[in-house]
């Protein structure tokens, strides 16, 4: 009985000895067949990289052997079969063989790029003893130009220049300006409107009342800048277009004093022959007020096409500042006078420069602007 059951253990023990070198001779066999497997699929690999003639055929075999459904791929997908103490070895195999062909395929994308620079280089030889291309160089505006010496004048005179925003509030723009609320350029019809309280400014002079609420006295300031009125666009009208507003205030300002400066403008301006005069006229914003001419600086004021045969040219409106103005801003008009000025920038250059049509400023005719 004991030599049976020794019998049987002895019996057991083989057949597990037997199990366990078979396990490991299966094993070992998975592992050559993958190692087969993998060598052969590098060795395809890299045949076809080497005969690889362009970078779109690079790709391709990128794809079929990289990609999701590449011969790579496949093996890691076949892992399942391979013995979980076996599989680190094989993911291992898999890993170098695809580390090595993304190596091979940079290193000929490499070459393939280097070769096509050097031909495109070859094919793009520069010429160093040809004439360089003329570069084309920009001019500036008539409107640029003709402001730059407006403000050259003034600033020769002691003013400054001030400037503001271009959207406005009613108050300012009107009110302020002794604009009253019935008054016809309030009417949706000249003015831009944003709503009922801020608009687009139809003139620059609202700069001119911030500065008079500051209460710095004396002032000699120019506001120039861009203003909007509900105009239809023509050879003299636009709907945006610029002014440039003067004002001076201190002691004992008078008409006088208005006149020898504009007379002094006109001839910086225009030329020292210039003669000007003035015809009365209303504003709301001054008393008096009037309209200022120049001699026509084409004909020296004997009359021709350029004047309409008249010998003279409008060119500014101007007076001395409403009372009623200064007490808006908290200045007694008992202690302090002053008088104000507006000219119309584009107006300047249609006639500095002798052009017909206003809205040869705003086409950014290159032919145009290189005249000046």
């Amino acid at each position: 009985m004991e030599i049976s059951v020794k019998n049987k253990i002895f019996h057991t023990q083989d057949l597990c000895l037997r199990t366990n070198l078979r396990c490991a001779k299966d094993s070992a066999r998975m592992e050559i067949i993958m190692k087969e497997k993998l060598e052969h699929i590098l060795s395809n690999a890299m045949s076809q990289i080497e005969q690889s003639g362009e970078l779109d055929k690079l790709n391709e075999i990128r794809v079929a052997f990289l990609g999701k459904k590449g011969e790579l791929t496949g093996v890691l997908k076949s892992m399942k079969d391979v013995a979980p103490e076996d599989r680190p070895k094989v993911g291992q195999m898999v890993n170098e063989a695809r580390a090595k062909i993304e190596s091979s395929l940079e290193e000929k994308k490499a070459a393939f790029e280097r070769k096509l620079r050097e031909e495109k280089m070859k094919a793009e030889v520069i010429d160093v003893t040809l004439p360089g291309r003329e570069r084309k160089m920009g001019h500036r505006h008539p409107n640029t130009i003709a402001l730059e010496e407006v403000e050259k004048i003034f600033i020769g005179m002691g003013y400054e220049v001030v400037e503001g925003p271009e959207v406005e509030y009613d108050y300012y723009n009107f009110e302020a300006l002794n604009i009253p609320a019935n008054h016809p350029a309030k009417d949706e019809q000249d003015t831009f409107y944003i709503n009922d309280k801020i608009v687009l400014r139809t003139q620059t002079s609202s700069v001119q009342v911030h500065e008079m609420e500051k209460g710095k006295l004396p002032i000699r300031m120019i506001s120039p800048g861009r203003v909007f009125r509900s105009d239809d666009v023509d050879a003299t009208h636009s709907p945006s277009f610029h002014q440039i507003e003067g004002l001076v205030i201190d002691k004992n300002i008078t008409f006088a004093d208005l006149k020898g400066t504009l007379e002094q403008f006109a001839k910086k301006l225009f030329g020292e022959d210039t003669k000007v005069k003035f015809r009365p006229h209303h504003f709301p914003f001054t008393e008096p007020s009037a309209e200022m001419d120049v001699t026509c600086f084409k004909c020296g004021g004997k009359g021709c096409r350029f004047c309409k045969g008249e010998g003279w040219i409008e060119i500014l409106g101007c007076g001395m500042v409403h009372p009623h103005v200064f007490e808006m801003s908290g200045i007694d008009p008992e202690e302090y006078t002053g008088f104000a000025f507006g000219v119309g920038l584009e107006r300047i250059a249609l006639l500095k420069y002798e052009i017909d049509d206003m809205r040869l400023l705003y086409e950014n005719d290159k032919r145009f602007l290189e005249q000046f």
